[in-house]
């Protein structure tokens, strides 16, 4: 018979029992129709204090899921090694299973809701036995905010309980919320892995079988065969953005894959930017940018998603809804970004990088040599020689937000930022200029759907196809991915003309003709954020001078307004950074045209206007 372990600040829920009311939608009831599913040993109600979360990291500890760093060199901080079989999202076995398919959309993997039902039904039972279930209430905002949401997650999984601690806002307070008539999102984990009653648990367990599925009408989420986080951790990618988005879409407001930085100038004067990246593209260095100008400040406001909703002034004000940060460990060290790598000084989960023989972990692009032995991600030893990498490529760390130097000291604030500009940037070697501004909201969504990457390795695909990521919400969009562009064109018409965001699109990667990178990139971006941010002040009046040039793409910097000084790029790099070859172009526009067409004629007519219009400007270039 399943025990349950209910914490002082959840009193006031009754024990769920195996007596399920149909017509009671409590919490309460929703646990106990679970908890009759899968069978666990035992129900904890979790509060999200720091000793329910010391407690279960020392169980890890002693079952080997974690191993705990060395105190001296990375205080209260743990590594945990997944099975090889679960190291990333699994997009295939990603479902949006919408009522219509063509709800969903082609960018998306369908299945009907009541077939997945059944399917999933039919792996759950059971799915927690030998295990305990913990019911975990947590906050994607601030508690009560006014753009915050509220979900309950329920998990066999201790090491998905301590990092929901982490990248979320985990309080019994939540369940109170709920009581008092909020809305909330439930959403159901199992790594599909019961026990017998004699049998011995493994350090990581999991399933080769794998569902994340989303219910977008019933707002709900479930989650089986996987413990790695962007499959588990549900409030992540599978809340604050598959089930946001198209609670976004039904109420107004916007749930994006983006970062969120507050720029302030040498003036004083401060800026608010919401940025959308897809990966590999610089996402996470301009989230916690090191100025190069004199007087710029930056400050760290989110990293990943970000959350909108128009105010009562007609402006765009936005959120972090995540309290952590869980970010790609590879490539990320002090020359490339040196605020990560202070914000994991201490209290850290970090997953599947290398550990040092002193206690510490290790990665590649850490260090520039690496140290002479390690043991890698999959606890084998490790040497420079041994032909494979120490830590998976898609290794992470967990870590708070507050922990981040260069987090703003409102970061958390539930009212928002009001946003002034949006930028999208893509990863291409040719063709697009280092900085464009839109020449309208339309044209800026435009920007926003034909996102593209250069394919970089033929792993990928062909070398230099493009790969498009439309807002970088093309794994993570609940619905059709030419609905979200529609939705985004209702929301700017909902904004006051004069509060509208202004929009950008940046590249860092151009390169030359002899395949050098034309922009040195990282804190240099600073001066592509200045102009951006100047530009804002020019489309208020607030600046005479001209910063501007018309060209067939969108607004590019006029001569001068960019500050190039210090960096010795010739007038040929310049040039080059900013050229717009109309036949290539004229070729891109096609590229987009198929593009459009694999939608099915769901396009809005305001986007094939926009393809048009461009079309228009490069045949009078």
């Amino acid at each position: 018979m399943t025990a349950t372990v209910e914490h002082p600040a959840a009193t006031a829920y009754r024990r769920p029992s195996a007596v399920v009311d149909p017509g009671d939608r409590s919490v309460e009831a929703w646990v106990a129709e679970v908890a009759a599913l899968t069978q666990p040993d035992a129900v904890v109600w979790c509060d999200g204090s720091a000793h329910e979360k010391q407690r279960l990291l020392a169980e890890m500890v002693e079952a080997g899921t974690l191993v705990r760093l060395d105190e001296g060199r990375r205080p209260g901080s743990y590594l945990a090694r997944s099975h090889p079989s679960d190291v990333a999202r699994v997009e295939s076995r990603t479902f949006i299973c919408s009522e219509r398919q063509e709800d969903a959309g082609p960018t998306n993997n369908w299945e009907h809701p009541a077939r997945m039902g059944a399917e999933l039904r039919g792996v759950f039972a059971g799915a927690m036995r030998g295990r305990t279930l913990y019911v975990v209430p947590f906050s994607m905002g601030p508690l009560g905010g006014p753009i915050s949401q509220v979900g309950v997650e329920i998990t066999d999984s201790p090491y998905v309980v301590v990092s929901m601690h982490v990248m979320t806002r985990v309080s019994p307070r939540v369940l109170q919320l709920i009581d008092q008539g909020a809305d909330w999102v439930p959403a159901v984990h199992s790594v599909g892995a019961p026990l017998g009653p004699l049998e011995r648990d493994v350090p990581w367990p999991c399933n080769e079988t794998k569902y994340i599925a989303h219910f977008p009408e019933s707002r709900e989420i479930w989650s089986f065969g996987s413990g790695y986080g962007g499959n588990a951790l549900l409030g992540k990618k599978c809340f604050a953005l598959r089930i946001a988005s198209v609670m976004a879409r039904d109420e107004g407001w916007l749930a994006e894959h983006m970062l969120l930085v507050r720029v302030t100038n040498p003036a004083g004067h401060r800026f608010h930017l919401a940025a959308a990246f897809p990966s590999a593209c610089g996402k996470t260095n301009l989230a916690m940018l090191r100025p190069t100008l004199p007087g710029w400040q930056v400050e760290t406001l989110g990293d990943d998603i970000v959350w909108m909703r128009p105010d009562d002034d007609g402006a765009l004000r936005a959120i972090n809804p995540e309290a952590g940060f869980f970010g790609v460990a590879p490539g990320t060290g002090p020359d490339t970004n040196p605020t990560a790598i202070a914000t994991l000084s201490h209290d850290v989960i970090f997953t599947n990088v290398a550990l040092t023989d002193d206690g510490d972990v290790w990665w590649e692009g850490l260090t520039p040599e690496p140290p002479a032995h390690l043991v890698d991600w999959t606890g084998r030893d490790w040497t420079p020689d041994s032909g494979r990498p120490a830590a998976h490529p898609n290794s992470r760390f967990t870590v708070a937000a507050s922990q981040c130097p260069s987090i703003a000291p409102d970061w958390d604030d539930p009212a928002g930022v009001p946003v002034d500009a949006i930028v999208f940037g893509g990863r291409r070697a040719t063709n697009v200029p280092l900085v464009t501004q839109a020449l309208s909201w339309d044209h800026g969504v435009f920007l926003g759907a034909t996102i593209s990457s250069e394919r970089t390795a033929a792993a990928e695909g062909t070398v230099g196809e493009l790969r498009r990521d439309p807002f970088a919400m093309m794994p993570f969009c609940g619905y059709a991915m030419p609905d979200h562009w529609a939705h985004w064109l209702a929301v700017g018409d909902a904004l006051a003309p004069a509060r509208r965001p202004r929009v950008f699109q940046v590249n860092w990667f151009r390169k030359g003709a002899d395949g050098r990178f034309l922009w040195p990139g990282f804190g240099e971006n600073t001066r592509v954020v200045a102009w951006i941010t100047e530009q804002v002040e020019r489309a208020r009046g607030q600046r005479s001078d001209v910063g501007a040039v018309r060209a067939a793409v969108g607004l590019l910097p006029a001569a001068g307004s960019l500050d190039l000084t210090g960096l010795g790029l010739t007038e040929d790099a310049v040039a080059a950074l900013f050229d717009v070859p109309a036949e290539a172009w004229r070729r891109e526009a096609d590229l987009t045209e198929a593009f459009f067409e694999g939608f099915g004629g769901r396009v809005p007519v305001e986007l094939t206007d926009q393809l048009d219009g461009l079309r228009a400007r490069l045949a009078n270039a």
